[in-house]
């Protein structure tokens, strides 16, 4: 894979939008890479590493939504902005629930686009930080899950689990506090960073794949468990036998 990280790669049909962030992302100390249709856009963004790809949803030869699904179905962590028309609510929740880090709204300010594009490098500059910053790898052992904070990885049993980014960042942090329940919106808050208010189902979807892939038994859970009619919380060690 090629090393572009100084880049920013946006998909979007709109040579406006375009002509504007380039200028704008210029400002901020990255290039600019672009796609006009979601086909190429998909390649571009397999075949190099970006900082970051805004992601518009209506796109020719393929849509934003089905980018964003192939893109995350190929185990890539890079963060996605997704851009949406003011209409396309349902696209919104569609485009968080396939691995969206962030949306905006059409139409938009430069100002706007500039500060998102700030919160989510500055949010990923931070990660890489923390994560230099520990001498060694801070392990979370729950005898056959074991979650490397460091190198962001988990392993189930021995196996690998692959997780999108928004699902380690939740097993993170259910993990990180056993026992705590959080409710939908907490986790929305604490996961995403910001509200997003009227989108629990979201952190649902989220927590439902999460479960497919590290619980025996996903309508059983023994690690995340469902706390009715408030939230979700993980295990104690004393609940699993550890």
């Amino acid at each position: 894979m090629t090393d572009t990280i100084n880049k920013i790669l946006i998909i979007e049909d709109d040579y406006d939008i375009v002509d504007l962030a380039k200028i704008h992302i210029s400002d901020l100390g990255y290039q600019l890479d672009w796609a006009s249709d979601g086909e190429s856009g998909l390649n571009k963004a397999l075949q190099h590493k970006y900082a970051l790809i805004i992601l518009d949803i209506m796109l020719p030869k393929l849509d934003g939504l089905e980018v964003c699904r192939r893109f995350r179905q190929n185990n890539q962590l890079t963060p996605v902005l997704m851009l949406t028309a003011k209409s396309e609510e349902l696209d919104k929740v569609l485009g968080l629930e396939l691995g969206a880090d962030d949306y905006l709204t059409k139409p938009f300010s430069v100002r706007e686009l500039v500060a998102r594009i700030k919160a989510i490098l500055r949010r990923i500059e931070t990660e890489r930080g923390s994560s230099a910053k520990s001498e060694e790898p801070a392990l979370l052992d729950y005898n056959t899950l074991i979650i490397d904070t460091a190198k962001r990885k988990v392993t189930l049993a021995g196996q690998k689990v692959e997780l999108t980014a928004k699902e380690f960042d939740l097993l993170v942090l259910f993990a990180g506090h056993p026992g705590r329940t959080y409710n939908r919106q907490q986790l929305l808050d604490l996961v995403w960073g910001y509200h997003f208010d009227g989108y629990d189902h979201t952190v649902n979807s989220h927590i439902n794949r999460l479960r497919s892939k590290i619980e025996k038994d996903p309508s059983r859970p023994d690690f995340i468990r469902t706390v009715w009619g408030v939230g979700y919380r993980f295990a104690e060690k004393e609940e699993l036998g550890l």
